[in-house]
């Protein structure tokens, strides 16, 4: 997936590290140029230092972006998601942070999520990180209640388990 757009900036590396920000932080570009979240703009200037380039290069993925229908439709329609990792605890919810081996492997969200609906929990949100973005993909659950430790055994004998951390 991520080939798709790395290819239109793989000879202007400045240009990669933005476009590389704006699709994992689900930020749109819009037809005027304006890189937003929602509705809210978000200044080149604050895009350049997070992805510590120059403003200028951000000017210029955005006019590659544009000007690339097929960038420009992922672009235009990238969202953000709110993940409750960070806060879980704020509202009594548990979290499973399952790392795979080979995130390409097939069938990885499905032994894990059974594996905690067989034990009755309720999963709030599902995160999994795409691995051809990310250098170590992994798989965040949320789960309503508590996580009983027989679970964290029961998937860690899943083939493919690399890590599993629970909070």
């Amino acid at each position: 997936m991520w080939s798709r757009i790395e290819k239109y900036f793989k000879d202007f590396p400045a240009q990669l590290k933005v476009a590389k920000l704006l699709f994992e932080r689900g930020f749109q570009v819009r037809e005027d140029g304006q890189v937003v979240s929602g509705g809210i703009e978000i200044a080149h200037t604050q895009i350049a230092r997070e992805a510590g380039v120059e403003r200028r290069a951000v000017d210029s993925t955005v006019q590659t972006i544009l000007s690339k229908p097929e960038v420009k439709r992922i672009y235009k329609n990238l969202r953000q998601v709110c993940s409750l990792q960070e806060v879980a605890r704020e509202f009594n919810l548990g979290v499973i942070v399952f790392v795979p081996e080979d995130a390409r492997e097939t069938g990885i969200i499905a032994n894990v999520t059974r594996k905690v609906s067989e034990k009755g929990l309720s999963i709030r949100q599902a995160l999994a990180e795409d691995p051809s973005i990310s250098a170590q993909p992994k798989l965040t659950l949320i789960i309503e209640g508590e996580i009983p430790p027989e679970l964290i055994s029961e998937i860690r004998k899943l083939p493919g388990t690399r890590s599993i951390t629970v909070y």
